[in-house]
């Protein structure tokens, strides 16, 4: 079968206007500090038959698929969300989230145990509040909801955090890495549904077969895959092209995963997930090469994938208010319920532990890609699909504000105060990440009381859970420390630049080493958010780095926080000032 020269012209078109109506309301989504993928999911819902079939359905027939371009653009959206879901697993590091402890892992089981045991019983309970289609087994529509409700969207909650200047706080990477084990456990649970009802079991196997070959699979790929790729990683490095070599190795692992997880009857993006995951935990992939896999698939796939959804559905035809409010408070009392309560169990106080549930509710993109594959093997209807999008888009939108009211007032001192003369080193002696971080430990060891031996270990253990480099040349190892009585800052300057693993792969010429007291987080929150805020401004950034003396150096943070309060004062261009 060929395209004929009018359904080529059809497909360039149609791709030409989703992807272009996606990528600006995405972009302005995120303007309003929202997920992109909301305003990708809106273009689709303003170019389908929502808006525009109704208001002008001549000019959506023109402009949407013909018959003959519909089987091309469902290949191509089922490529986009494969290498979607490749690059989420690739957010998923599992050696960092065990490494966090008891407290992630509080957090991960409680925030899918709870959430999946109130939708079950819900549905199982309560079958007028949430009914299945007809034709689907009781048991596993609701075994498919509950699922959902457990799932979580780990690069929207990494967005989150990072706009609230606490990603790489200790909270936030309890946050990160418990969301990262709940979607692999989402997504785990998932395929186990498929199997169950068999709905993508070929003739060639049973779902039993089925079930091995999967378990072998997963167990495979995140131990001998995992270690195999950790090796070939450094020669492609060497070898080849950047970012060639590593995105041509990547996505090419991904497909071949997905050819193999599809050919055994699970869906082909359960595959790309797993290899995402095993490549994500290696250490030699660097954080500059997940940017590079990332922005070349959020770019182009997932916006087209996401604009698809609405061209595929009447969301107004299909909305259901009962239904949709339903969903929408049972999945954020099963969320922050669940992962609040796995926080104060691990030793969180009341009020982290609130905001670590809030940060952990938002679903995003994985549920709105969940609910896309349910409604395709007939698992779910129409109205609950809608009702799940709306869930996944309401909580993504309230998870940032609800974080930080939880978080409460800011504490009452001055970043500037912290920085001292004999806390400060220009130049740093030594070229690597430990020497740096060894010789700032011994200079905070006198004022502290501390050993510098603790120090360089506890801020050592903490950069082996995530990196603490940042772009432009700046990285903030840090560290809660057991007997300290308030928060000490040291700085070094290094005129070569030191290697922290930045996502932009510049190394670091200004390294705060940050030490709080062990039980007062609130410290350490506030701390990382008021340099994330300062460095903003790339002048007295780049005078920072260039600083000869101490006095040189207070000059540009003085520079940086004035720049920083003349911002916040300066009334808009509609003539309103700060409310």
């Amino acid at each position: 079968m060929t395209l004929s020269h009018g359904e080529i012209t059809a497909t360039m078109l149609t791709l030409g206007v989703m992807l272009a109506s996606a990528r600006l309301l995405g972009e302005v989504a995120k303007a309003l500090k929202q997920p992109a993928v909301v305003g990708e999911i809106l273009a689709g819902i303003i170019l389908g038959p929502t808006v525009l079939g109704s208001l002008a359905p001549g000019m959506m027939d023109f402009i949407t698929p013909t018959d003959g371009t519909k089987l091309f653009l469902n290949g191509f959206s089922t490529v986009a969300v494969t290498l979607f879901l490749l690059v989420a697993g690739m957010e998923v590091d599992l050696t960092s989230a065990w490494r966090q402890g008891k407290t992630a892992i509080s957090v991960s089981v409680m925030g899918v145990f709870f959430p999946f045991i109130l939708g079950y019983l819900t549905v199982l309970l309560f079958p007028g509040l949430i009914s299945h289609p007809d034709g689907v087994d009781h048991y596993i529509f609701a075994l498919f909801f509950a699922t959902a409700l457990s799932i979580s969207a780990l690069p929207v909650i990494a967005k989150t955090l990072m706009d609230l200047g606490v990603y790489r706080t200790d909270m936030g990477m309890v946050v990160v890495s418990a969301a990262m084990i709940d979607d692999l456990f989402g997504w785990l649970l998932f395929a186990v549904i498929i199997w169950i009802i068999g709905a993508g079991s070929p003739e060639h196997f049973s779902p039993a077969v089925t079930f091995a070959l999967t378990l072998a699979f997963v167990a495979g790929a995140l131990t001998i895959g995992r270690r195999a790729s950790n090796r070939i990683m450094p020669l492609l490095n060497a070898r080849t092209s950047w970012p060639a070599g590593i995105l041509g190795f990547s996505v090419s692992l991904a497909f071949f995963a997905a050819a193999f997880t599809e050919w055994i009857g699970i869906h082909a993006v359960f595959g790309a997930f797993i290899v995402g995951t095993a490549l994500g935990d290696s250490p030699n992939l660097r954080q500059k090469s997940k940017q590079a896999i990332e922005q070349f698939v959020s770019s182009i796939f997932a916006p087209i994938f996401f604009a698809g959804i609405g061209l595929k559905m009447n969301f107004a035809a299909n909305f259901e208010l009962g239904l949709t409010t339903v969903v929408i408070l049972i999945a954020c009392l099963g969320k922050i319920g669940g992962c609040g309560a796995g926080a104060l169990i691990a030793g969180a106080e009341k009020r982290e532990a609130l905001a670590i549930g809030l940060g952990m509710n938002a679903r995003g993109a994985m549920e709105i890609i969940l609910a896309t594959l349910a409604l395709q093997y007939g698992i779910i209807g129409p109205g609950m699909f809608v009702a799940l999008v709306a869930m996944a888009v309401v909580t993504s939108m309230i998870s940032g504000p609800a974080m930080k009211w939880a978080l409460g007032d800011k504490r009452a001192f001055r970043l500037a105060d912290l920085f001292r003369p004999e806390t400060f080193i220009n130049p740093l002696g030594g070229e690597e990440r430990d020497d740096a971080i060894a010789e700032l430990s011994a200079i905070l060891a006198g004022p502290s009381g501390l050993n510098p031996v603790d120090i360089r270990l506890a801020a050592l253990h903490r950069e082996k859970i995530v990196p603490t480099g940042l772009d432009n040349g700046v990285a903030i190892p840090h560290a809660r420390m057991k007997g300290l009585a308030e928060p000490m800052i040291a700085v070094g300057i290094s005129r070569e630049g030191i290697d922290f693993d930045a996502p932009d792969g510049q190394p670091a010429q200004v390294i705060f080493l940050i030490l709080t007291p062990e039980n007062d987080n609130r410290a350490q929150i506030e701390i990382l958010a008021q340099i994330s805020a300062l460095l903003r401004d790339s002048g007295s950034r780049e005078k920072m780095k260039k600083a000869k003396n101490f006095g040189e150096f207070a000059a540009a943070v003085k520079e940086m926080s004035t720049h920083r309060a003349v911002k916040k004062q300066t009334p808009s261009p509609q003539g309103g000032g700060r409310r």
